[in-house]
């Protein structure tokens, strides 16, 4: 474990910092003079970061599901702030599993939970005494940013582990800023859209054949293509980094940000009704294969 330098300066912990938004993030926030402690899972992923930025920033081996882990970065961070407080927190790491509900394995419904839901709240818990609620630190109470996603607010087919896990970040995250209101803790969401990350050449390779067999697999491979094609086009991680610096500094910040390429169609079809919203997606996945069309 790399012994974290003393921290005076504001400090934020990122998990999931080796890619994508947690990248992006740690960027963000080193360009504006904060000390990033960065979780990552690989040794080579800390090299990069090391080499990236220098000495603003300090990568941990982090596994958001492994108390042992968690405790012992808490421990390095702790040491590096003396008696003051972290200035905040981003819970990023996450997964994404795809498949029909009707067919996912249970264990991969679990491990999309434990990863994206009960990691951060295993890591909020850990830090939250460095936060705000060990009353002896000095320094203003800090902030958790959750990230989430526009999927913790919509049900996305073939997406349905995901979502659950996202739909319950957000409602974890409100009863936590209400909880944590006590202390001065804050606690804030930040839900993207389609984002250029790496990702999506993830998602490009998942293999779906487990369910090629099914009636779902057309409407599978036809969603797989959609999401990869928006994905690419999508937002630049940065633009997400710009949103977190404003939850973690702005004096009122909202309780969620919504970040999406088109904000005006989002909003129009988050204004629908639901069932209207059922069938524009069962026309689009299924033609007249579903249930209300012959």
């Amino acid at each position: 474990m790399a012994r974290i330098r003393a921290m005076r300066e504001s400090s934020v912990v990122i998990t999931g910092a080796s890619s994508g938004i947690g990248w992006a993030t740690t960027q963000v926030l080193v360009a504006r003079g904060v000390h990033v402690v960065a979780g990552v899972r690989r040794a080579e992923d800390a090299t990069r970061l090391r080499e990236a930025f220098g000495d603003r920033v300090t990568p941990q081996l982090l596994n958001v599901t492994d108390p042992e882990s968690i405790a012992g970065v808490v421990a390095a961070v702790s040491a590096g702030l003396g008696g003051m407080r972290l200035s905040g927190l981003v819970n990023n790491a996450g997964v994404a599993v795809g498949g029909p509900l009707l067919h996912l394995p249970p264990d991969e419904f679990r491990r999309q939970l434990e990863v994206n839901l009960v990691g951060p709240l295993l890591v909020t818990q850990a830090f939250l005494p460095l936060l705000g609620t060990d009353r002896s630190r000095s320094g203003a109470p800090g902030r958790i940013v959750n990230i989430s996603s526009v999927a913790g607010q919509f049900g996305q087919p073939f997406l349905g582990a995901y979502v659950a896990s996202k739909h319950g970040l957000e409602g974890l995250s409100a009863s936590l800023r209400r909880e944590l209101m006590i202390y001065g803790v804050d606690v804030i969401v930040v839900g993207p859209g389609a984002v250029r990350t790496p990702i999506w050449d993830k998602a490009e390779q998942s293999d779906m054949t487990p369910y090629a067999g099914s009636e779902y697999a057309g409407a599978l491979a036809q969603m797989r293509t959609a999401m990869v094609e928006t994905g690419r086009k999508g937002l630049p991680a940065a633009r997400i980094g710009e949103v977190i610096w404003k939850a973690l500094t702005t004096a009122h910040p909202r309780t969620r940000y919504t970040v999406v390429p088109q904000p005006l169609r989002h909003g129009l079809l988050s204004a629908l009704p639901a069932r209207l919203v059922d069938r524009i997606v069962a026309r689009r996945l299924f033609g007249k294969r579903w249930r209300g069309e012959g």
